[in-house]
């Protein structure tokens, strides 16, 4: 395909697609030229490099997330809806969550998803700089919990390059790190209770146990229901 045939957005959305099948380490101009049948110098006319498609593809994924009326809903109903809305986009897209920590990104939609997380805030009744700080550390939260999601699929992609059935090395680790965790008696309980109390507990239910813990003590700051 000739590159004045092609679109930016054209570009982009196929990036979106192979960043989350292949990860970062999988997007390249020559790969995603073979998808889009054109010469990987084509790429280069409309965005530059493979950082600027990067930063243009990180923000594309920020569109996804719903920002909510702040007319209708109170300050914590949005927040946690704003916050469960950017866990949800960051596992659907989990080179994300990487991408954050080698790459430079900004864009409109990030900066609109942030500005309405500070308009949250501050309908709330936080102070400035409160609210600054309650945006902040939600979303080092949700990035925090978004990288198990990360890590796990990276490390499965890492498994299969070297011929090994992920699954059976994931497995055969557990059972190891099990065995070591029966050596200390907390652990242990954990491990053998009937109950099952949450040793190796599912990532999402530790994510809402915090979530609500992080807004429980962000009440305080707000005289807002």
């Amino acid at each position: 395909m000739p590159r004045d045939t092609l679109t930016r957005e054209q570009i982009v959305g196929t990036a979106i697609q192979l960043l989350d099948e292949e990860g970062l380490d999988g997007l390249n101009m020559r790969s995603l030229g073979k998808r889009l049948d054109a010469a990987p110098t084509a790429m280069y006319w409309h965005v530059q490099n493979k950082d600027n498609l990067v930063r243009l593809a990180a923000d594309e994924v920020w569109a996804e997330i719903t920002l909510p009326d702040l007319d209708t809903m109170g300050w914590r109903t949005a927040a946690e809806a704003m916050a469960i809305g950017m866990y949800e986009m960051m596992n659907r897209h989990p080179w994300l969550v990487q991408a954050q920590a080698s790459y430079l990104l900004y864009g409109d939609n990030k900066s609109r998803h942030d500005d309405h997380a500070l308009a949250v805030y501050d309908n709330a009744g936080f102070a400035p700089a409160e609210a600054d700080r309650a945006a902040a550390t939600v979303f080092m939260f949700v990035l925090g919990n978004a990288v198990g999601a990360a890590a796990n699929i990276s490390l499965r992609r890492r498994l299969s390059a070297k011929g090994a059935d992920p699954d059976a090395q994931l497995t055969e680790a557990l059972d190891s790190a099990t065995e070591v965790a029966r050596r200390f008696p907390r652990l242990r309980a954990r491990i053998e209770s009937a109950a099952g109390t949450g040793y190796n507990e599912s990532p999402d239910s530790s994510y809402a146990f915090g979530l609500n813990a992080l807004f429980d003590g962000l009440q305080r700051y707000t005289t807002a229901e």
